[in-house]
């Protein structure tokens, strides 16, 4: 009879244990990545006289944070994807352009220096703007007229609440292919290179 508790005893332990493990292996984790050379509509080459691309097809290269994966375009309606590219343009999944309720917002700052997402002030894309705005020193870049070369604003760090209610932190580091450290106008463009913290808990933590 005591033999017979002991084992008893065991096998509730162990199912305790399993039980504990499924809840800890269902757990979204976060996730911490660089993604290199992602293409944003690259097109066929660069006009060197004006340094604008040519033979591009006007698509966004969608991209799901929590993957850490690009999403094809056949999925664009659904809420799949977080955030889309397209040269300078960027938009989220939300507002005029998809189902989502992503926004965005940039903040001063450095990407280890910010450790914590706003709870408000996330603007999705609407029919005149989008939320990260486009143009020279109004969004994440600076134009360079004289040498024809975009590069991230130094400083810039861009907060996002995701398709699912997550919170995201990313900086854009170049817009050329390779990331080079100087790069010239002759070196393709419309290549991201970027790092971001996705949080996995649904937390505002960014750390």
């Amino acid at each position: 009879m005591k033999q017979f508790v002991i084992i008893l005893l065991s096998a509730l332990v162990l199912f305790n244990s399993c039980k504990k493990d499924d809840t800890t292996s269902g757990a979204t984790a976060s996730v911490s990545k660089t993604i290199t050379d992602l293409a944003a509509d690259p097109g066929t080459g660069v006009d060197p006289a004006t340094g604008q691309t040519l033979g591009t097809i006007n698509k966004f290269t969608l991209f799901n944070f929590k993957s850490g994966s690009i999403i094809s375009n056949s999925d664009s309606a659904s809420t799949k994807w977080d955030i889309g590219f397209r040269g300078t343009t960027i938009i989220f999944n939300s507002g005029v352009s998809g189902p989502g309720t992503a926004g965005a917002q940039i903040q001063d700052g450095t990407f280890d220096g910010i450790t914590t997402a706003p709870s408000t002030g996330y603007i999705s894309d609407n029919a005149t703007s989008y939320a990260i705005p486009v143009g020279s020193g109004k969004g994440w870049y600076t134009y360079n007229g004289a040498t024809m070369v975009i590069s991230p604003t130094a400083g810039k760090i861009l907060i996002i609440k995701t398709a699912d209610n997550h919170y995201v932190k990313m900086e854009i580091l170049s817009y050329y292919k390779g990331a080079p450290a100087s790069p010239v106008n002759s070196i393709p463009a419309r290549y991201y290179t970027f790092r971001y913290f996705y949080q996995g808990d649904g937390g505002t933590a960014l750390k």
